[in-house]
């Protein structure tokens, strides 16, 4: 082949990288706004429980479709599995309740801080070095959530929590991963979480149960099916694709957040959400852009939909 020919092979993987991306978060969006259309009616135990549990069925079908076999799930290092799974579940609880009350624009805002929980919290929980130019980025991203959140102003809303603790929850529960990552399968990291999240869901499930009607059956089945795709699909942009080139398409859940927030509810955001959620995103490419010039491999950045995948 020569290397005409091998460039554009390469860009061709890369804009199918971008493309899967791209309509990926489009999914990860979908599957929110049903999340808040449904906790409208439903308890948000009932929404974790149906996205876990379709969640879980489409890894174990994948795992015996692919032919990896069922040792490929062996649960090694339960303590560290049990506590992901308990992060995981945390955190999709704090989001889809923050959902409720929150604007789907301002809650997408908010979670942006997953990225600066991982890189602050990845010094106690794995040892690792932070640079100064990080630690900048960390202390100014968390800027952008001051200005998102607004503590002690008339605008304050305690809700705005709800998803800024969900971030922290998913940024621990991604460096648990990272751990996990020497001693399990990928689909072994995704399912184990899953099913407990069923299991702990359905133990709720005779006080907060609600049989849903055909038109409310069938928005629980396309956040299930929808949001298992769209994590499908953003997992395959980073395979064909850098993180570096990936990672900014993943901040394009704000754009449909907004809307499908005006459509549905009417929201539009304030200026002070679109301010911080521009530092926001400013200071999270610009950590994942320090973490491509080390000479370890790159995890994918823990972007929006990180609380609900």
């Amino acid at each position: 082949m020569t290397n005409t020919s091998s460039t554009a092979a390469a860009d061709e993987r890369v804009g199918l990288g971008i493309g899967c991306a791209v309509i990926g978060m489009l999914g990860m969006a979908i599957m929110d706004t049903c999340a808040k259309f449904l906790g409208e009616g439903y308890a948000v135990s009932q929404i974790v429980l149906v996205r876990n549990g379709i969640g879980a069925l489409a890894v174990f079908a994948y795992v015996i479709v692919s032919g990896a076999g069922l040792s490929s799930l062996t649960p090694r290092r339960p303590g560290l599995l049990a506590l992901r799974s308990l992060l995981n579940i945390a955190a999709a609880f704090l989001f889809f309740t923050g959902l409720r009350y929150l604007p789907l624009a301002d809650a997408f805002a908010v979670v942006f801080a997953a990225p600066l929980f991982i890189t602050a919290l990845s010094v106690p929980v794995l040892g690792e070095h932070v640079g100064l130019r990080r630690w900048a980025a960390v202390a100014i991203g968390f800027l952008g959530v001051l200005v998102v959140v607004q503590p002690g102003t008339t605008s304050f809303r305690v809700e705005a929590l709800l998803p800024l603790s969900a971030a922290m929850a998913y940024a621990l529960s991604m460096l648990v991963g990272r751990k996990l990552t020497r001693d399990l399968s990928t689909a072994a990291i995704m399912f184990w979480p899953s099913v407990a999240a069923v299991l702990v869901t359905a133990v709720m499930m005779p006080a907060q149960w609600q049989t849903p009607g055909l038109p409310d059956f069938g928005v629980f089945l396309l956040m299930g099916i929808i949001g298992t795709a769209g994590m499908s699909l953003i997992t395959q942009g980073y395979r064909h694709a850098p993180a570096a080139v990936i990672a900014p398409f993943d901040y394009t859940v704000l754009v449909w957040g907004v809307i499908f927030g005006w459509a549905i509810w009417g929201d539009i955001p304030a200026p002070n959400v679109w301010a911080g959620a521009a530092i926001l995103v400013a200071s999270g490419l610009y950590i994942l852009h320090r973490e491509t010039r080390k000479p370890k491999p790159v995890q994918p950045p823990a972007g929006p939909l990180g609380p609900t995948s």
